[in-house]
């Protein structure tokens, strides 16, 4: 069993001396790691600078430097997970049946201004894709001995799908601006189309309001002229109504009967107004009580006529019943007093 020669640098602090002491490696083995985390801890700063913090693997998930790539490939490819390999190669079924779904798509060649959503979708999982898959090689590579170049390989090939996507992206929603330009184009033809057909209707419409107009104007006119006609008269009567005043107030100074008497009288005469109003308001509700009166007892005699007349018809006809039973009591009576007789004459035969 072989152990790890000590090192410059306490790589304790590593998870790698864990897995070196744990693991039955070789010499060169445990150095190769050793020197693979020294790597790792120089790089890790300038790492730190331009990328995301990915968090180093632990001592549970670290593999041997020559098993971590195939290892996490086998694992992925197993799962069904699209990885890239080195050479930028997908691997794994979903990829293999994504770019045939890719190529099926490409080879049907959808109709201009469809197929937007279902493009749109598959930029969308490439993209997803394409983001996986780095950050799977951004992992796998802290497991290889020269970590920034994996690294910048990976960033290479992560940017290059990303350019193409970007590319096809630009190209779709130049479509799409375009299909919607011709949607809106169409749209105006028909609305112009539209306006067209219902030219002579709105023209129609208009004249009709335009003569509307001009008869209520004329009209307008002549309500004006008619009653600058009528202004002398107005005025007229407004003067002999003054006059009217005039003479009242003339006639009631020379009665001696004052301003204020004037007042009292008339204030005594509104007075008389509001009792008389009064008493004819309450005549009125009066005679309607009256008259609601009448109506009840009409109404009261009448109830009292039907049910006389039910009685009597009730009456008749028990007294037409009592009739009819004496009738039958009757013949009753003649039919014994003649078997009665029969039967005296059978007796007197028999004798």
């Amino acid at each position: 069993m072989f152990r790890c020669p000590s090192t410059t640098l306490p790589i304790s602090r590593f998870p790698l001396a864990s897995l070196c002491a744990s693991l039955a490696a070789p010499l060169f083995t445990c150095a190769a790691l050793g020197v693979a985390a020294v790597s790792f801890a120089v790089s890790a700063p300038a790492l730190a600078q331009d990328q995301p913090v990915v968090s180093a693997p632990s001592a549970a998930t670290v593999p041997s430097a020559g098993s971590a790539g195939s290892a996490a490939v086998e694992g992925s490819t197993a799962s069904g997970t699209t990885l890239r390999t080195d050479d930028g190669q997908l691997n794994g079924p979903s990829g293999a049946s994504d770019a045939k779904a890719r190529g099926a798509e490409g080879a049907t060649g959808e109709a201009p201004g469809n197929g937007f959503d279902a493009r749109q979708a598959d930029l969308n999982h490439r993209t997803e894709e394409n983001n996986y898959n780095y950050a799977v090689d951004e992992h796998n590579c802290y497991s290889k001995f020269l970590v920034n170049y994996c690294l910048n390989k990976a960033r290479d090939r992560m940017r290059t799908v990303q350019a193409g996507i970007r590319k096809e992206q630009l190209a779709l929603d130049e479509e799409q601006r375009t299909a919607r330009a011709q949607q809106r184009d169409q749209q105006a033809a028909l609305q112009r189309a539209q306006d067209e057909a219902n030219a002579p209707q709105r023209a129609a419409q208009d004249a009709s309001n335009q003569q509307q107009y001009e008869d209520k104007q004329r009209q307008h006119q002549l309500d004006q002229a008619q009653r600058a006609a009528e202004a002398p008269q107005r005025a007229a009567n407004e003067q002999s109504y003054q006059q009217k005043v005039q003479q009242h107030a003339l006639d009631q100074a020379q009665r001696g009967v004052s301003p204020s008497q004037a007042a009292a009288n008339q204030q005594a005469y509104d007075q008389k107004q509001a009792n008389f109003q009064t008493q004819l308001e309450q005549a009125r509700e009066q005679g309607a009580q009256k008259a609601q009166e009448r109506v009840e007892k009409q109404q009261s005699f009448q109830r009292k006529q039907e049910t006389a007349a039910q009685h009597q018809q009730d009456v008749a006809a028990r007294q037409k019943q009592a009739a009819d039973k004496a009738q039958q009591k009757q013949q009753e009576q003649l039919q014994q007093q003649q078997q009665l007789e029969q039967q005296q004459k059978q007796q007197q035969q028999q004798q």
